[in-house]
């Protein structure tokens, strides 16, 4: 009875590892959210690593949080890195493509809880009286990730935070936009 029950875990542990190598080598997830601001006013928010802090949601998520910031002060060359607590964890971002007020590209690394490079991509396009920003953060999906993504739906989780955050900017540039 032992053995038929280790052959039929076997069996199941197999079966979820094929299924999960069979998963996208490459993940993208993406939030949008249209703002009444000016394309230029919100890009400041995104092109400096300072401004972070006002709208970013993983700030708030280690208020103790160690920042560094380095390189340039904005733009391309642009770097900050931040050593957080368990939740938060430990990595670098860097800015290596800036077109103002039209997109902006970050090479992102994750140290601990685990390691990865990704990038995170914000493009604004005008729509009339307003702008709409997207922000994506697109990788490749290692095995472990895919596995992982078996048990936790990191579109739902990663994506939650996006959508916190441009709210967050979307409430800062249109505060600002009023106030003028």
């Amino acid at each position: 009875m032992l053995k038929l029950f280790i052959i039929g875990a076997m069996i199941v542990v197999a079966v979820i590892l094929i299924y999960a190598a069979t998963r996208p080598n490459a993940f993208r997830i993406e939030r949008s959210a249209l703002m009444n601001a000016t394309p230029d006013a919100i890009f400041a928010q995104l092109n400096n690593f300072h401004a972070w802090e006002a709208w970013s949601p993983w700030e708030k998520l280690d208020p103790a949080v160690k920042r560094t910031y380095s390189g340039a002060d904005a733009g391309v060359g642009a770097k900050y890195a931040w050593v957080g607590n368990r939740e938060l964890g430990a990595g670098n971002m860097e800015i290596i493509t800036s077109a103002p007020n039209t997109s902006l590209i970050i090479r992102i690394e994750f140290l601990v809880p685990f390691k990865a490079v990704n990038t995170i991509e914000f493009t604004l396009i005008r729509e009339g009286n307003a702008t709409k920003v997207t922000e994506a953060m697109y990788g490749p999906s290692p095995f472990i990730s895919k596995l992982m993504g078996l048990v936790f739906n990191m579109d739902k989780i990663v994506g939650s935070k996006f959508e916190d955050g441009l709210a967050a900017i979307k409430a800062n540039v249109e505060a600002d936009a009023a106030a003028k």
